[in-house]
C-alpha cells in the first residue's frame, strides 16, 4: 500500500534563516464580522521554511525557478541518513546507495548535517539536493557550497522535514511555486513511500 509522507514545515511556525524574514498572515476579510468569505493576505521570503533554492539565488547569470520546469523536483529519490557534517567520503557513500537503490538523481540528507564543498563537487550534476537546514552549506558562510551545486546544475531543496522517514528510495514531489524571476520559491514536499 502507498504512503504519503508530508515532508513540508507548515509556513507561519516555520524555521528562517538568520536575517531573513519570517512569514506574516492577516485576515482580510472574515465571515465572523459580516464579511462574503473568509480571505487571509499573507507576506514571506521565498526561502522561508521548506523551498528551492533556483541557480540566480547565488548566480546573476542562473535560471529563475520559474526556468528550472519540473524535473529535478518530481521523481524517484534516495533518502540518506547522516549526522555532522558530509564529507566527500560520505557523499560517495550515500551516492552509492542511491544508484544501488535506482534512485541517484534525487538525494536527500536527512539529520543535522552540513555539506561541505568537497562533498558539494560530490553531488554536484544531480537534479537535486535536499537537506533539512534551511540552507545547505555552513550557515555562517553559505556561497561556496551553493555555488559549487546551483553552478553544475543542481538545484537545491532545504527546510525539508525527515524526522521519521527511513533510509531508502521514494518516490518525491517537491513542486516550487511558479514564481517569475525569483531565485526560489516555496514548496509543499512530499514522498510517497511503499510499505512492505
Amino acid at each position: 500500500m502507498n504512503r504519503i509522507i508530508d515532508i513540508s514545515q507548515e509556513v507561519f511556525s516555520c524555521r528562517v534563516f538568520p536575517g531573513d524574514p519570517s512569514p506574516e498572515g492577516n485576515t482580510s476579510l472574515s465571515i465572523a464580522n459580516g464579511d462574503i468569505c473568509n480571505l487571509t493576505d499573507f507576506s514571506m521570503c521565498a526561502h522561508n521554511g521548506t523551498h528551492a533554492d533556483a541557480p540566480f539565488h547565488f548566480i546573476n547569470s542562473g535560471k529563475t525557478i520559474d526556468q528550472l520546469g519540473l524535473e529535478p523536483f518530481v521523481g524517484d529519490c534516495f533518502v540518506a541518513r547522516h549526522e555532522g557534517d558530509v564529507t566527500a567520503a560520505d557523499a560517495e557513500r550515500i551516492m552509492e546507495k542511491a544508484r544501488a537503490a535506482g534512485a541517484a538523481e534525487r538525494i536527500l540528507i536527512a539529520g543535522k548535517v552540513t555539506v561541505t564543498a568537497e562533498a558539494a563537487r560530490v553531488f554536484a550534476g544531480i537534479l537535486l539536493l535536499g537537506n533539512e537546514s534551511q540552507t545547505v552549506g555552513p550557515e555562517a558562510s553559505p556561497k561556496e557550497v551553493h555555488l559549487i551545486l546551483l553552478g553544475a546544475g543542481t538545484v537545491l531543496l532545504e527546510g525539508i522535514v525527515l524526522d521519521d522517514v527511513a533510509e531508502g528510495k521514494y518516490f518525491l514531489s517537491a513542486a516550487p511555486l511558479n514564481l517569475g524571476g525569483c531565485d526560489g520559491a516555496p514548496c509543499r514536499a512530499y514522498l510517497i513511500g511503499v510499505e512492505s
